[in-house]
This record gives structure tokens, C-alpha cells and sequence, in this order.
């Protein structure tokens, strides 16, 4: 097949142009000369028949056609770059840092970082922990996961999992406070409250049909693993993400005691810094895997069931497709 490509070199000043709204930025960038850059922009404008760029007292400003031109030459040269480093390595700084929520970082990350080590030897991964997340810092943190609705404006923020919260206990626990009937057992439970999440077991308890209700608190935890801790200690239920309770249901320490899952609005999110020059392909590389690892998992836990002693939980709510959602 003939590709028709205008030159590469073209391409690359006027990505570079439009990053930085600017031709000397873009010749600091790429060792040019500034006017090497404005002869590359207006030799690509030549080939294509549009102008890309409005040029203005200070700077540039793209057309129209060059805002519809933009995210594919991204598009081409973050995959052109990700097929790099994944074939070939990489040169030069060869480590990445990944901040991630402590219970996803231990209950879902952990146990999946060995296929992404076999997979991209080559690229070392740093693994820092948060309980409140702050502002992304870029100089420091390369890829930011993250909990939450995906409103985090000035990043790029990738939608990687989202799944319903179900209520666990211990099977001794379970077994105390089997009355034979399922809401009367609901409304009993030794509830252990997420700091942050208060509202959700009110929310199940309307879900499974007991509006008036209250929860009876005993603990409160500051993440989910602490709260599975508490709940595999025998000290009542707890309410957690799916994925987060699945390694306990396996181990048999926690039960799901009810054919109960409460849809949850928020998600778990990959976020990037919005300035495109900032990401390496390494990152975008370490982004695809999450995209693809957890899009196999959600395909995977369609069919198996939480755990020996409940198999007829079901997810209620919209199944989402294994496809990103980007907001800016």
C-alpha cells in the first residue's frame, strides 16, 4: 500500500507548533531554527491546500482545519512511539511512576504487575500510594490513578474500571446473623463505614427495599483494605468495589452473604498531564496495559461468580463497553 504522508519532519513542526501556539518554542523544542519551523509549517500548508495557522503579533493560533488536523498526527505519533519502545526499548531514562490509591494499588495493581514486567522488561515501574489524592504533580508523578468522577480539569483523564460496590462479611460472621430472612439480616448488620463512602450502605439498604432503614455503624476505615481487614476479623460487614473484595471471596476469608450490588457513579481513572510534549511513550505504553488489563477483567468476572457461597450476585445497571472515556 502507497502511503500518502506528507514528510515526517513537516508533521512534527506543526505538532510542535500547535503544543507551544508558538515557532520559536517549537524550534527550542526540536533544535531548529525558527524560521527552519515556519518553512517546514508552510511547506506542509502548501501540500495540503489549508493554512493550519492563523499567524498572529504574538504567536499562532491553528484554523479550523488544523484543530481538525491536530489529534491525528498525535494519534500517529504516540502509537508510531508506543510501537517503539514497546519493540525496541528504550533509551535513556527508563522508569515511570504510577501513583495509585492504596487498596487499588494493592488489591487490583499488585497482583496484576508481574504480566506487565513479562510484557515491557525493559521498563521500570515506580509505585507510590495515596489515601487523598492532591493536584497531579507532573514532575514527580508520570501517570496518576485515581477514584472519583472524572471531572479534573487541565489533565487527561481515561476512564480504566468501573464496577458496583457488594457487601462482605467474614462466613463466622455470616453465620451469627443468618436470621433466614434477607432483609431482616441486612438491616442488622455490624456495618464498617469507608470514610468518605458513609452514604453507601443507606443507599443499598434503599436498593434492597428498606427505605426507612438506618445502618448500625461499629468501625470506620480510612481505605477498603482496611475495612476488609476489619470485616475478615470477624467485626461485621463491609461494602467494597467488586474487584476489591474478589481475592478474599477466593481465599474464602469473606463471604458475599447477599444477592446484592449497589451500581456506583464513580469510577477508577487513569490521568495524565494535558500537555502532550510532558508524557513519554512509556507512559502511554503503561495506560494502553491498564486499558487493556482491566478490560479483560470485567470480561472475565461476567461470568465467574464472587465466591462459593454466593453464586447468583449480579451486577445490576448499564454493562460499560471496554472502551476509553476521555474528558478534558
Amino acid at each position: 500500500m502507497r502511503y500518502r504522508l506528507p514528510p515526517l519532519n513537516w508533521l512534527r513542526a506543526f505538532e510542535a507548533a500547535a503544543r507551544h501556539s508558538n515557532f520559536t518554542a517549537a524550534a527550542d523544542e526540536l533544535n531548529l531554527t525558527q524560521a527552519a519551523v515556519s518553512y517546514q509549517v508552510r511547506s506542509l500548508e502548501k501540500h495540503l491546500g489549508f493554512p493550519l495557522f492563523e499567524r498572529l503579533a504574538r504567536g499562532v493560533q491553528l484554523t479550523d482545519m488544523g484543530r481538525a488536523y491536530l489529534p491525528s498526527v498525535r494519534k500517529a505519533f504516540d502509537e508510531l512511539s508506543m510501537s517503539t519502545v514497546g519493540l525496541f526499548g528504550l533509551i535513556g531514562d527508563d522508569s515511570i511512576t504510577v501513583r495509585a490509591p492504596v487498596s487499588f494499588a494493592t488489591l487490583c495493581l499488585a497482583p496484576r504487575l508481574d504480566r506487565f514486567r513479562q510484557a515491557h522488561p525493559g521498563i521500570h515501574l515506580r509505585l507510590c500510594t495515596s489515601v487523598w489524592a492532591d493536584a497531579l504533580d507532573a514532575e514527580s508523578v508520570d501517570i496518576d490513578i485515581r477514584f472519583g468522577d472524572g471531572r479534573w480539569d487541565g489533565h487527561e483523564v481515561t476512564e480504566i474500571l468501573n464496577e458496583p460496590s457488594v457487601p462482605v462479611c467474614s462466613p463466622i460472621y455470616a453465620r451469627h446473623m443468618d436470621t433466614g430472612d434477607r432483609a431482616e439480616s441486612l438491616a442488622a448488620c455490624d456495618v464498617i463505614q469507608i470514610m468518605g463512602c458513609e452514604d453507601l450502605w443507606a443507599r443499598l439498604l434503599r436498593h434492597a427495599g428498606l427505605p426507612d432503614s438506618e445502618p448500625r455503624h461499629t468501625f470506620k476505615a480510612d481505605t477498603s483494605l482496611v475495612a476488609l481487614e476489619l470485616a475478615a476479623a470477624g467485626l461485621g460487614c463491609t461494602l467494597v468495589l467488586r474487584s476489591f473484595a474478589q481475592s478474599y471471596l477466593e481465599r474464602g476469608r469473606l463471604i458475599a452473604p447477599f444477592d446484592l450490588s449497589l451500581p456506583i457513579d464513580q469510577s477508577h481513572f487513569a490521568i495524565l498531564p494535558d500537555e502532550p510534549h510532558r508524557v513519554r511513550p512509556e507512559v502511554l505504553l503503561f495506560r494502553e496495559w491498564l486499558l487493556d488489563e482491566f478490560c479483560s477483567a470485567r470480561s472475565d468476572a461476567k461470568g465467574r461468580p464472587l465466591g462459593a457461597q454466593d453464586t447468583s450476585l449480579t451486577v445490576r445497571g448499564q454493562t460499560k463497553e471496554c472502551a476509553s472515556r476521555v474528558s478534558r
